[in-house]
């Protein structure tokens, strides 16, 4: 059975096939062609299955965010397929699941490739959506040294100081830097390539989401999340469906005058840290 005969539909392109990601893309992804890119060959199984069976039209792509060569095969696959209107990144490792430069390879300069790989490939109008985390507030960067990460290649992030003397301490530092230069890298992104093509570009920055890879975190470090859970004005964990209505309104039509920015959503952890009512150890 033809469940679709409409031609040259828009594409979604999403780098990661984890719940939040396709969450957003459900709720856009009527009517489009959806391209999922990820390493895992069972994830693409699963997710594509899940899609098709919900009358979406699916295609799948195995990706390694770490290879800027990947990457840019599966931005040019996605314009192979049409007018690329939407691209969602969410590939990345938590603290407890990798090393130091585990982490800035694929969180840092993986979503360096993928902003740079869109960059050519969007369509006028088209938007783009990073996953960061809340952690890019919490460890503060000089503004001289964001303008150095602003100013340098996403191949050679690896080799300023402030990543090898700094980032590379920890694991959980790692992954707070590495969430901030995402937030930087959709601001230079939206002053400039994306600029040129005519295409917006944000980030999103969860708080803690209940997801199966967020149990991982649970496990290793879970006294420490509920603390955190417990001092914030919610409440409460969030869940992928509420980031996935976030991440469509930055993504739609109504958003149209807003490109190069974050979005915090985190149930209010970060302003009771900045006010003091939880501090971090």
């Amino acid at each position: 059975m033809i469940f679709d005969r409409n031609e040259k539909k828009e594409v979604i392109a999403l780098l990661g096939a984890g719940s939040m990601g396709t969450a957003i893309v459900r709720r856009i992804a009527a009517g489009r062609k959806i391209l999922l890119g990820d390493i895992s060959e069972k994830s693409l199984e699963k997710v594509s299955h899940d899609f098709k069976y919900s009358g979406y039209d699916v295609e799948t792509m195995i990706v390694n965010a770490l290879d800027k060569s990947s990457v840019e095969a599966f931005a040019q696959k996605a314009a192979s397929l049409g007018d690329v209107k939407y691209f969602i990144d969410t590939a990345g490792a938590s603290p407890n699941q990798a090393k130091p430069e585990h982490i800035l390879a694929l969180d840092m300069v993986g979503t360096g490739y993928a902003v740079d790989a869109f960059g050519k490939v969007m369509a006028k109008g088209g938007a783009g959506l990073i996953v960061a985390s809340q952690t890019g507030y919490m460890y503060p960067i000089p503004y001289e040294t964001e303008l150095e990460i602003l100013n340098t290649p996403t191949e050679k992030l690896m080799d300023l100081p402030f990543i090898r003397e700094t980032a590379m301490q920890r694991s959980g530092i790692a992954y707070m830097i590495a969430k901030r230069v995402n937030q930087l890298q959709a601001q230079k992104a939206a002053a400039t390539t994306w600029k040129a093509r005519r295409a917006r570009i944000n980030t999103i920055s969860p708080g803690v989401i209940v997801t199966p890879l967020a149990y991982d975190e649970f496990a290793a470090a879970g006294e420490g999340y509920q603390k955190m859970v417990d001092a914030s004005a919610a409440e409460r964990c969030g869940t992928s469906d509420e980031i996935a209505e976030a991440g469509a309104f930055l993504l739609g039509e109504h958003a149209g005058f807003i490109t190069g920015t974050d979005l915090l959503i985190d149930g209010g952890v970060i302003a009771s840290i900045r006010t003091g009512v939880y501090k971090l150890h």
